[in-house]
């Protein structure tokens, strides 16, 4: 049964919740998601003065995500669009004089590289690719566009397998894997080969590769001001598949390919970008102490020289995303305290200044920070973030007060009625820690009445959630549950420490957490004590599965994509020689009482809750596996169980819209089932 159907029985069924929401149609409800559009990746152009974006839309008839690019005037007089939504169009760069636009999109069922004229409003596809482009990025002379792309491996063949004959009806061929990550969540199996640079006529021709070798060569990718070389991030040790996190700057010729090592340290150094004189490279890294969080800080490399200052080493915060303001000092996100802000420093160094402090609303699901920026002229434009819509394009100047360039969704959601978002701390039981969270009460939320509450835990571990809109949580709301998510222990926007919290301890303490956030929720009053629900994704499937080994103080559960058994799963998630490294004192055959104390496999014994699994078909990070040992066990133990699996679906489970309402209403429709049926006082 598809999403819809069940959302339509759902709405149904559910008339009697606070006030009838099913009928209201200022009410939230779940096709709303279709009407929505937000705002991501925006380009300041040269000048300052335009803007161009992506404009983001889910597509009801293909049950697809959409982005078309838009150009704004800074100034705020007005918009117009630069390409249609039929197929994605994505990456957009301004070439220096600002003239000229390249973005990727697709061409003849292909993704190429376009150009549009912007004096003419012609736009045309340069390339003629037959494998995907990324990390555009002009020539200080507008004459070049150098990129990313998969190169296939040439290795040769282990056997020859001899043609079938002409009409033949063989089996699909066999595919040998011999390389360490040989799947990705979201992408299936990866063919072999390497990420390289290219670089083709900004007027179209042959794209000409300037890397080679069997390694990767990371973008962004950023010119020299000369010209004859770009700077890119890559790990050409010989080992390099078991260093997962680790790279270098390095500059490449881009005639000969010729390459020259800038930094040297045990630590990934990343994201390079070239000052306004030509003279300095920033770039973000750290020094890999094999910890599972470390926070990234932003250096500046004397190109001269070759020595690099660090600028934001005296904080505890994680830079990403820099850029170069026009008098010499840089801008960069970072998140705090569950926001996403925008930071500047001077390129020696110095305080850290807030330029703004509502950057977000791109993670269209649950309540995530997000978002990106882009810098020209001594003005930001970024993702602007609004606690009832998903993001607009923003745009700011330091000292000055940020606007918003865009509009996209108020004239859906500023007449609807919204459940209202309330910040909360809460002491944990464990150490007495604060432990920011959220509270989201229904739309005709009434405290004279008890209304069921419901834990949504965020995954990661190492994420954080905050004031932003959401359709998931909104969703919930709607139905007449008071919603309340948290950031525990583990999770970032808090400092190193806090993020650590965890290490080599996950789950433990963040149950405490969590449990001390839902008693203060419930001590503010206004909840039915005998209706408490819990459900979280990934790492908050986790938790989720943790929390009914622990508790049985919740009348049912819903675990999606989860991780029950640490030790099968750091041997067939994707990211295996990250997890395995960073995640756990060592691989689990040497550790293996570790790993089972911290599965909630062991706890399955204790569960006495309802309990109902998600998972996606496709899922490569936290496989299918998991969530059936979980099903499988509480079967045998004959606790109300089901497992819900969504076809096709990858770890990222609402890439397609339909498979994020199949989670949220099927969510609805196990707690419902299971709901005591007490009188709202």
């Amino acid at each position: 049964m598809r999403a819809f159907a069940l959302g339509a029985i759902l709405l149904a069924n559910l008339a009697a919740a606070a006030d009838d929401p099913a009928h209201d149609p200022r009410i939230f409800v779940p096709l709303d998601v279709f009407k929505l559009e937000w705002a991501d990746h925006p380009q300041l152009s040269p000048d300052g003065k335009r803007v161009v974006y992506e404009r983001m839309r889910f597509d009801v008839m293909k049950d697809r995500k959409r982005s078309s690019l838009w150009l704004a005037d800074t100034a705020g007089r007005g918009q117009r669009a630069l390409t249609s939504d039929s197929a994605d169009q994505r990456g957009a760069k301004w070439s220096p004089d600002g003239k000229r636009i390249a973005w990727i999109g697709a061409s003849e069922g292909k993704a190429q590289i376009h150009v549009l004229w912007l004096d003419s409003g012609a736009s045309s596809a340069i390339t003629h690719l037959t494998e995907g482009p990324g990390n555009l990025a002009w020539s200080p002379d507008g004459r070049w566009i150098a990129f990313t792309q998969h190169v296939p491996a040439q290795d040769p063949p282990l056997a020859k397998v001899p043609p079938a004959p002409k009409g033949a009806e063989w089996a699909e061929p066999a595919k040998l894997i011999d390389r360490l990550t040989y799947r990705i969540d979201g992408g299936g199996y990866i063919d072999p080969g390497y990420a390289h640079v290219f670089i083709v006529a900004a007027d179209g021709g042959a794209a000409r590769q300037v890397t080679t070798g069997k390694h990767d060569f990371s973008g962004p990718i950023a010119w020299a001001r000369d010209g004859r070389s770009v700077y890119v991030s890559a790990n050409l040790n010989d080992d390099w598949e078991y260093q997962p996190l680790e790279s270098e700057l390095y500059r490449v010729d881009v005639d000969s390919g010729a390459l020259t090592r800038l930094t040297e340290r045990k630590g990934p150094d990343r994201n390079p970008v070239v000052s306004p004189d030509g003279r300095s490279l920033a770039y973000v890294g750290f020094d890999d102490k094999g910890h599972p969080y470390q926070a990234a800080h932003l250096y500046v490399l004397d190109l001269a020289s070759g020595k690099s200052s660090a600028l934001t080493a005296d904080t505890d915060i994680n830079v990403a995303e820099p850029v170069w303001d026009g008098d010499g000092a840089l801008y960069f996100t970072y998140d705090e305290r569950g926001t996403t802000r925008i930071g500047r420093v001077g390129a020696k160094g110095g305080k850290v200044e807030t330029v703004a402090d509502d950057v977000g609303g791109t993670e269209i699901g649950r309540p995530y920070t997000s978002g990106s920026i882009s810098g020209a002229a001594g003005r930001v434009a970024y993702t602007r973030d609004a606690l009832g819509h998903p993001a607009d394009v923003g745009i700011v100047a330091r000292g000055g007060k940020p606007i918003s360039l865009t509009d996209l969704s108020s004239n859906l959601l500023d007449h609807k009625m919204l459940g209202q978002v309330e910040e909360i701390d809460a002491k944990s039981s464990a150490d007495g820690r604060g432990i920011q969270a959220w509270i989201v009460r229904p739309p005709h939320f009434d405290p004279k009445k008890s209304y069921p509450l419901l834990l949504e835990i965020h995954g990661g571990p190492f994420a954080a959630y905050g004031p932003h809109f959401a359709p998931e949580t909104q969703l919930y709301a709607a139905q007449g549950y008071v919603v309340v998510y948290a950031n525990p222990r583990g999770s970032t926007s808090y400092g190193t420490e806090f993020a650590n919290l965890i290490e080599n301890a996950y789950p433990g303490q963040d149950y405490d957490d969590l449990i001390s956030v839902v008693d203060a929720v419930i001590a503010r009053g206004s909840i039915d004590t005998g209706n408490l629900f819990v459900t979280g994704g990934s790492g908050g499937g986790v938790l989720t599965a943790w929390i009914v080994g622990h508790t049985d103080r919740f009348r049912a559960a819903v675990v999606a994509k989860p991780v029950i058994n640490w030790y099968s799963f750091v041997l067939t998630s994707d990211f295996y020689a990250l997890f395995t490294k960073y995640w756990f004192p060592g691989v689990p055959w040497e550790n293996a009482e570790h790993y089972l104390k911290r599965s909630p496999i062991a706890y399955v014994g204790n569960v006495k809750t309802p309990t109902m699994l998600i998972t996606g078909d496709a899922d490569h990070r936290t496989p299918s596996s998991e969530a059936e040992q979980f099903y499988q066990a509480l079967k045998l133990r004959h606790i109300d169980t089901a497992m819900l699996r969504i076809p096709g679906a990858s770890h990222e489970i609402n890439t397609r819209p339909s498979n994020m309402l199949d989670q949220v209403l099927y969510t609805i429709g196990w707690f419902e089932k299971h709901r005591a049926n007490a009188q709202q006082k």
